[in-house]
């Protein structure tokens, strides 16, 4: 387990680079807050966080449970699922807008339609509208 990053992974600096992209820059990373957000705008009160499908468990692709040891790995995972969502409960509380994308919706497969419903999102909540999300 100790080769698991805990930030910086491939699946945040592929969601990084995407509002760079989009020019939806000026965000924070691990934000101090609840749950410290992967990702922070925090004077919009807006975090978003990339779990991991396997140790935050998926609802999506709901990864398998290892054989072995069952008796650590279930408590564990139910322990991480439970504080994930105390996390994002406070934040909204708090009156932050809370996105999780999981790992597998930025797989090749599903990472266009991510982007698509989640980068007009955050223009609207970021307040960073461009002229073309006014046509039509």
């Amino acid at each position: 387990m100790r080769g698991n990053k805990g930030k910086d992974t491939k699946p945040e600096m592929l969601v990084r680079a995407k509002l760079r992209e989009e020019g939806l820059s000026g965000y924070r990373l691990q934000w101090h807050a609840p749950g410290r957000p992967d990702i922070a705008y925090p004077g919009k009160k807006v975090a978003l966080f990339i779990n991991g499908c396997f140790w935050h468990r998926c609802p999506r692709c709901k990864p398998s449970m290892p054989k072995s040891n069952q008796e650590y790995w279930i408590p564990k995972f139910e322990r991480n699922v439970e504080r994930d969502r105390r996390n994002v409960e406070a934040l909204e509380a708090d009156g932050w807008r809370v996105h999780v994308i999981w790992e597998c919706q930025l797989n090749k497969k599903n990472r266009e339609e991510t982007f698509s419903r989640l980068i007009p999102q955050l223009r609207v909540e970021l307040g960073r509208m461009i002229p073309s999300d006014f046509e039509g």
